[in-house]
């Protein structure tokens, strides 16, 4: 528990720490924060702060900066978000994706850190099924929907199959599954595993399985990587950087960390280092779900180094999600 004094003086470090990204001496501290103490007293309690984990002091300088706990309370408990007027770009397009697109491109502008958009979920229904055996334990699942769109994926089989087998796991499929979501799909060949023969139920998992496994990274917009090369925190870091285009290359921990987002309400921030959502130091994440019609389809963000202006993220990323709900829900 820290009293009001402490609270005080870590406030004013982070906020001098985000604003110029140098180490914060006790003389410029008392400065910043207000408060009448001497050099001492000052130093008395950044060291009672270091000891709680709050604040670390690099060994090149006599300053002290925010540590991942210490940017965690500062968000939590110290943060004042003013709710300005943000006049964004339109986000008005012909279609959902293009709205998805210009949201990633929004939030990088406006952020000049990187903007990244999970697309709507797609209730995946499938109206014919068919495979064709490719070679051996190699299979090409021909996934048609309702509307006619044709998906091709190919599965690796943990068994060689043969044609006349793969088209009696296809029509088993199309007469009792047809017309239904692949989530609802899903749920009953589960149920229906213990009945069928161990082979076939293998195929029939892989094949309601792939769909949504192989199409994860079109799921994910992301916008203004480079913006990332004009932060100093990356600059000097090739190792930071390297990291973070890794994450945006696979997209998967991306995919995870959004979806986790989008189960809870308003904006969330993910500060680096704290769990294996974001699993290095020196990024941050902040996020907050879209709706269409009332309901939670996806998630959007803006990802940047640790020292980042909280308050104006938060901003950001409130408003724009508002406006794709309404670009969304507008058009359906």
């Amino acid at each position: 528990m820290l009293d009001a004094r402490a609270k005080l003086l870590l406030k004013a470090l982070v906020e001098r720490y985000i604003e110029d990204g140098q180490p914060v001496g006790s003389r410029t501290l008392s400065r910043a924060s207000g408060l009448e103490l001497s050099p001492a007293t000052i130093r008395n309690v950044m060291a009672d702060l270091e000891d709680l984990g709050l604040i670390a002091s690099p060994h090149t300088s006599a300053g002290r900066i925010p540590t991942a706990k210490g940017y965690r309370l500062f968000v939590d408990t110290m943060l004042t978000v003013q709710r300005e007027h943000i006049t964004p770009h339109s986000l008005a397009a012909e279609q959902p994706q293009k709205v998805i697109a210009n949201a990633a491109h929004l939030l990088s502008s406006l952020s000049q850190f990187v903007g990244v958009v999970m697309a709507p979920r797609r209730t995946s229904v499938f109206r014919h099924i068919e495979f064709l055996r490719l070679s051996e334990r190699r299979v090409l699942v021909i996934i048609v929907s309702p509307e006619g769109d044709v998906q091709n994926r190919v599965i690796f089989a943990q068994s060689d199959f043969s044609q006349a087998q793969l088209t009696e796991t296809a029509n088993h499929l199309n007469s009792h599954y047809s017309g239904l979501a692949m989530e609802q799909v899903r749920e009953r060949v589960k149920n229906e595993v213990a009945s069928l023969q161990g082979e076939i139920a293998q195929l029939m998992q892989a094949a309601v399985n792939v769909e949504g496994e192989a199409s994860q990274e079109d799921d994910v917009v992301i916008s203004g990587e480079r913006n990332l090369l004009a932060v100093s925190d990356f600059s000097k870091d090739m190792g930071n950087l390297r990291r973070a285009f890794d994450l945006f290359e696979q997209k998967t921990q991306l995919l995870r960390l959004l979806d986790v987002s989008s189960q809870a309400e308003g904006v969330r921030i993910f500060i680096g280092g704290e769990s294996q959502v974001v699993p290095f130091e020196e990024l941050s994440v902040v996020s907050a779900p879209y709706e269409v019609d009332g309901q939670v389809v996806g998630t959007l963000g803006v990802i940047g180094p640790m020292r980042m202006p909280y308050d104006k993220m938060i901003q950001i990323v409130d408003i724009t999600s508002r406006l794709v709900s309404n670009a969304l829900s507008h058009r359906t």
